[in-house]
């Protein structure tokens, strides 16, 4: 062998290596949802429903349950956005159904904020409540209500304060779901 095999390997300078494609940044739109983006809603949410605590509900949505509570919120002129990424992909979702069915209620709200895993800690969650917010105002409603698990959402719970939701009360063991009890916080924002 010649000495020059023993020698360690010359490494390319910085400047003459390909450079790694720069991450795209994260795109999207948000827009009122339509119909036929119902079976990705109900995707996202199902998601939560079998694997977190963030809904009590504990069997999978069906897409007619989701049809007509779709339906029932646009009758009442309530929000229902989406966040599409620009190939058309569901994001995230973003809604408000009324509080309460007793007439007296019929200007509280509460929401609801779901985004598919990947687009998790992205700034989604924030734009997604923005404009829920907003559309809330231009709807004419005046209260909107998070009721938010005390056990698994603190993420939640904090995107709410940045909003301005103050903190209305606490329930402790309200639900149980995977073998444990789970509290709710509730929230309020007032929309003057």
């Amino acid at each position: 062998m010649l000495e020059e095999e023993y020698q360690p390997r010359r490494k390319l300078p910085d400047h003459l290596k390909k450079q790694p494609e720069p991450e795209r940044p994260f795109e999207y739109e948000i827009r009122d949802a339509v119909a036929a983006d119902l079976p990705y809603i109900r995707a996202i949410y199902n998601h939560y429903v079998l694997n977190t605590v963030v809904t009590f509900d504990e069997q999978e949505m069906t897409l007619r349950t989701l049809r007509h509570k779709f339906a029932t919120a646009r009758k009442l002129g309530m929000p229902y956005i989406v966040a599409v990424s620009p190939n058309g992909q569901i994001l995230g979702y973003a809604y408000v159904f009324p509080w309460k069915e007793k007439a007296a209620y019929r200007y509280t709200v509460e929401n609801s904020i779901y985004l598919g895993p990947a687009s998790t800690g992205k700034g989604l969650g924030k734009a997604l409540l923005a404009a829920l917010i907003e559309k809330s105002r231009e709807a004419g409603l005046k209260e909107i209500i998070a009721v938010i698990a005390d056990k698994g959402a603190e993420a939640s719970i904090a995107l709410h304060k940045q909003f301005g939701f103050t903190e209305g009360g606490h329930m402790g063991k309200v639900g149980f779901k995977f073998n444990r009890w789970i509290g709710t916080v509730l929230m309020q924002k007032s929309l003057k």
